[in-house]
């Protein structure tokens, strides 16, 4: 047995256990009322708006980034629920005993588990920003920024979230490891929202302290960048020329993010990968 083994097996237990038909109907009902939603939305901006062009750019642009935020959460969610209990529920549960048994590594089967769920993650947070984006441009024509680079963001933040909640299982029982990710997602977000007001009010000292606070897990971080290319290019170009809503939204990211913030975020990811294997070898099974 190797890590891709584990992998394989570890998507058959969730498709055994009716994890992805439950996230399937879920994502379709998820879909579908988001498109209709956006739909009489849109509609009625247009008609109370008189034609207004920037009305209704703007309010194509704030629903789907609302519904795209909302996919950010639900997969947030995924990725702590399925880290968690990644290797403490098994080591719990006796099973650890009977799969390292084998001539399997540690390493070997934390990776895969790994493999699986980032898997997982990446598949349900590009179909469902994919719909989502096809919804808005069938209804309102709209055309984010770039959203390759938006889905790689989106992708990146899952990774990070998932890497961590395997780090967490691999030192702390389950339900443990389950209020400490919370919590630190929790924190991370409150952070960006404390950077947001600090940027609003000209408050440097606050601005400073809520972009610290969400480094030290860069989930909202990375959110915020996503945000910035999942945004309507004419809602940008059109809000620029009128000089309007230069402080951005709360909730999203008004400009593209930093290098440093990349360096950041998949230094991030490697170091916990270290020293989750470091941790996982060293524990008492």
């Amino acid at each position: 047995m190797n890590a891709l083994q584990v992998t394989r097996w570890t998507l058959q237990e969730a498709l055994r256990r009716r994890l992805l038909l439950g996230l399937l109907l879920l994502s379709a009902a998820f879909v579908a009322l988001f498109a209709v939603g956006f739909l009489l939305l849109y509609r009625e901006v247009e008609e109370t708006s008189g034609g207004d062009r920037l009305a209704a750019v703007l309010s194509a642009n704030i629903l789907t980034v609302l519904g795209l935020y909302a996919v950010q959460f639900l997969g947030a969610f995924l990725a702590l629920f399925l880290s968690v209990g990644a290797i403490s529920a098994d080591a719990d549960s006796g099973m650890l005993h009977a799969v390292l048994g084998r001539p399997l590594s540690r390493w070997q089967y934390l990776i895969g588990r790994w493999l699986a769920f980032a898997a997982l993650l990446s598949g349900y947070v590009l179909v469902m920003s994919g719909a989502l984006l096809l919804t808005a441009r069938a209804v309102a024509g709209y055309q984010p920024v770039d959203p390759l680079r938006a889905a790689a963001l989106l992708v990146l933040e899952m990774l990070v979230l998932l890497t961590v909640g395997v780090l967490g299982s691999t030192v702390l029982p389950t339900l443990a490891n389950g209020v400490v990710t919370f919590s630190l997602f929790g924190f991370a977000w409150l952070g960006g929202i404390v950077a947001f007001i600090g940027t609003l009010a000209s408050n440097e000292a606050m601005a400073n302290l809520g972009t610290a606070a969400g480094l030290l897990l860069p989930s909202d971080a990375l959110w915020r960048g996503a945000s910035y290319y999942f945004q309507s290019a004419s809602f940008l170009a059109e809000t620029s020329a009128v000089g309007a809503f230069t402080g951005g939204v709360p909730f999203a990211g008004s400009s593209p993010p930093r290098l440093a913030l990349l360096a950041w975020a998949l230094g991030y990811l490697l170091i916990a990968h270290l020293i989750a294997r470091a941790a996982f070898a060293r524990r008492d099974l």
